[in-house]
């Protein structure tokens, strides 16, 4: 295996860790935007606040995108495998 073949799954896993977690992080940070201003607004000072929110809209999201992001992991995993023969060689 060259350098570059390793370089080359390397970046391919880098490019498919961050789709996965992209949604997931977006859908959070939206979130807790949205909660911090609500909270400057109404001046409450209350930590724990975003917690609850935060938690179901990364659950939401995980049902939306969920399909999507399993498939892009097993698509990932296919051509792994596949080529994994061409690489141990």
């Amino acid at each position: 295996m060259t350098p570059e073949t390793v370089l080359n799954i390397g970046r391919q896993a880098m490019e498919t860790t961050l789709m996965l977690s992209a949604p997931l992080l977006l859908a959070a940070l939206l979130v807790g935007l949205l909660v911090s201003i609500f909270q400057a607004a109404t001046q409450i000072n209350e930590s724990t606040l975003a917690f609850i929110p935060k938690l179901l809209a990364v659950f939401a999201t995980m049902l939306i995108a969920g399909p999507w992001m399993v498939n892009l992991m097993v698509d990932y995993m296919r051509q792994l495998f596949t080529a994994l023969p061409t690489l141990a060689g």
